[in-house]
């Protein structure tokens, strides 16, 4: 058991490649979403999509990049 969690503490692989699945996960959240269900004025909230996309995109292709 200490052999995982000292894997996971130092493997930035890993890491990249949780964090490009909760990206994926917030984009794909979004898309569904309405702003006026939210309550953020529709400019902010195709902002954040957009921002949430290029995250998930960049940390898929870093956690490519790392395997």
């Amino acid at each position: 058991m200490r052999l995982w969690r000292a894997l996971i503490r130092r493997a930035w692989s890993i890491r990249l490649i949780l964090i490009a699945g909760l990206l994926s996960g917030c984009e794909a959240g979004l898309s569904l979403a309405s702003p006026d269900a939210i309550g953020l004025p529709r400019g902010l909230f195709a902002g954040l999509s957009a921002l949430v996309t290029a995250a998930a995109f960049a940390a898929g292709l870093i956690a490519q990049r790392m395997e």
